[in-house]
């Protein structure tokens, strides 16, 4: 009878001498495919631990940093990070966030509020976000304010007629601040008391123009807080903090209080990932720089296997074989390792479809339908006709010859 392809063995495959493990029908132990799996597979793990091992360096050893102007995370010539570092290694925890909501929420008595300028300066910062801000009881820091800023948290003062080049000014009043800076660098128009009134309680320092000495780049508000204003936010970038005494005033000014909230404000107020309230806020510093690795090594890993399978080639045989001769070197090949369970599989599947095709029993049918199908066709018992298409594998050979006669009687037993 001819042999057809097997199915999995059903049977407890036989044991190799030597204690090497179960023998499966194609003559191979658990320890040889463990063995073949990793010689196949080893470059693909060792592609996935070097990735691995990159993508952890680039998350431990990758500062977290923005491009964002004033930011104190932010490593560029325009960044701040200079200023939120030192005030950090002087004991001053700096809090950064783009929301004034957040901002107002955190500024309290005994802390520094500082402001600068964000996204779309002059328009970061709405009426109902300055309303917020005025009514908070934190110092406030206001460093190149807008006019609406200047008006609504520093309405004692008001903008003078200088800047738009830059100038090294001098301190010229009594503030123990702009005393221990000296001298600054500024490009902006300087401050003004805005009347009378406000002379009282307004210090201005280092005028940007000699010809008029009541006009100051630093200003101070004392009234019932402390509000310190500071006209060019190029002082505290990276790039300028140490020309002249930028770094003294600006540290000083910041640095009052051991709490600082730092506001860059946003002109988009949707989710606010720095505030913690966006998506991206769950994922770690460096994120963008480890998932664009990983996007490398998938595509590598892709070219790399594509590479390797290749497209399928349609190729004639250089040697016609028989089926005879095919199905005779597949059971001796059973034979040699003790593979009863493969070959009574195939030789049960090759005849229950037949005897399928032959009763006109759909393919997907149950065995308990082809069975019945059987038994009306032959009038056999049903245990019989079971025990032969899907009884236990045969212990020897002479039990797979005696299963492949009766296979043999039973097909003939069914016409179509």
């Amino acid at each position: 009878m001819t042999l057809t392809d097997p199915f999995p063995a059903t049977d407890t495959p036989p044991h190799r001498p030597g204690g090497s493990g179960p023998v499966r029908g194609d003559g191979t132990t658990t320890r040889t495919r463990a063995r073949r799996r990793w010689r196949a597979m080893r470059w693909v793990v060792g592609l996935v631990l070097l990735g691995a091992f990159v993508t952890l360096l680039l998350a431990l050893l990758r500062p977290p940093s923005s491009d964002t102007p004033y930011a104190p995370d932010a490593a560029g010539p325009d960044g701040g990070r200079a200023v939120a570092q030192i005030l950090g290694r002087h004991g001053v925890h700096v809090t950064y966030t783009r929301s004034a909501e957040r901002a107002a929420s955190l500024a309290r008595a005994g802390t520094t509020l500082a402001v600068l300028p964000g996204d779309t300066y002059g328009d970061d910062l709405s009426d109902a976000d300055l309303d917020l801000l005025a009514g908070t009881d934190a110092d406030l820091a206001l460093v190149g304010p807008s006019d609406a800023s200047l008006a609504a948290l520093a309405p004692e003062l008001t903008w003078g007629w200088g800047g738009g080049y830059v100038t090294t000014s001098t301190a010229s009043c009594a503030d123990p601040d702009a005393r221990a800076a000296g001298t600054i660098t500024s490009a902006g128009g300087g401050f003004l008391p805005s009347g009378p009134a406000a002379d009282r309680v307004v210090t201005t320092c280092f005028p940007p123009d000699a010809a008029e000495a009541r006009t100051g780049s630093y200003a101070v508000v004392d009234g019932t807080r402390r509000v310190a204003v500071l006209d060019d936010a190029v002082i505290l970038t990276n790039a300028h903090l140490a020309e002249a005494g930028n770094a003294a005033l600006v540290l000083r000014m910041l640095g009052r209080h051991a709490d600082l909230v730092w506001l860059v404000p946003e002109a988009d107020r949707g989710a606010d990932a720095s505030d913690g309230t966006g998506a991206s806020a769950l994922l770690p510093p460096g994120s963008g720089a480890v998932a664009a690795w990983l996007l490398v090594v998938a595509v590598v890993a892709i070219v790399w296997r594509g590479r390797r399978l290749g497209p399928l080639v349609a190729e004639d045989l250089p040697v016609v074989v028989r089926a005879s001769e095919a199905t005779r070197g597949r059971g001796r090949l059973y034979r040699a390792g003790g593979s009863r369970g493969h070959a009574a599989a195939g030789l049960r599947a090759a005849t229950a479809a037949r005897l399928a095709a032959r009763l006109g029993v759909p393919a997907g049918a149950t065995p308990e339908a082809l069975v019945d199908a059987v038994v009306r066709a032959t009038g056999r018992p049903a245990p019989d006709v079971h025990g032969l298409l899907y009884g236990p594998p045969p212990p020897d050979d002479a039990a797979l010859l005696t299963l492949a006669r009766h296979l043999d009687d039973l097909e003939s037993e069914v016409r179509p």
